[in-house]
């Protein structure tokens, strides 16, 4: 499974024919196909390439809509040298 970094995932926000992905609870899911998402913007409030996990606590529905898109990905912190 890949694993997307807040910056990585950013890069996919739909825009300009790129894929539309969308975090949730850690996991990245891809919503390109959905019409819902047409243009990485969903419902004038969401964007595409974004961690959505808070801002679907207020949502009319919950997280089962976005499960039943393919999950591509966990979003993951970036490793920090330590060196």
């Amino acid at each position: 499974m890949r694993r997307f970094t807040a910056e990585e995932l950013a890069s996919y926000d739909g825009r300009d024919g790129r894929p539309a992905y969308v975090a949730w609870a850690g996991k990245v899911y891809d919503v390109s196909e959905s019409f819902l998402w047409k243009s990485g913007r969903h419902q004038a409030m969401h964007d595409a390439g974004l961690d959505l996990t808070r801002a679907l606590g207020g949502a009319p529905h919950g997280s089962d809509l976005l499960v039943r898109w393919p999950q591509v990905g966990v979003l993951v912190e970036p490793e920090v040298d330590r060196t």
